[in-house]
C-alpha cells in the first residue's frame, strides 16, 4: 500500500515536470505554472487522505470517538 501512494506521487511528479517541459518550450511559463500548482494540490490532497485515514485508525484503536 506505502509503495503505491509512492509509485502515485511520483507520478504525478514525473507527469507535470513533461508538461511544464513542454509547456515552457512554447513560451507558456504561466500556464507551466499553474501546472505545478496543481500537481501540487492533487498530491496534498492524496497526503491529507493518507493523514486522515491514520487518525482514524488511532482513534480506533484506542476508541476515541
Amino acid at each position: 500500500m506505502e509503495v503505491d501512494l509512492i509509485f502515485k506521487i511520483a507520478a504525478i511528479g514525473i507527469i507535470v515536470a513533461v508538461i511544464n517541459q513542454v509547456l515552457i518550450r512554447f513560451g507558456k511559463e504561466e500556464q507551466a505554472m499553474l501546472t505545478s500548482l496543481a500537481g501540487l494540490i492533487v498530491v496534498l490532497l492524496i497526503i491529507i487522505t493518507q493523514i486522515n485515514k491514520l487518525f482514524e485508525t488511532i482513534k480506533n484503536l484506542f476508541s476515541l470517538y
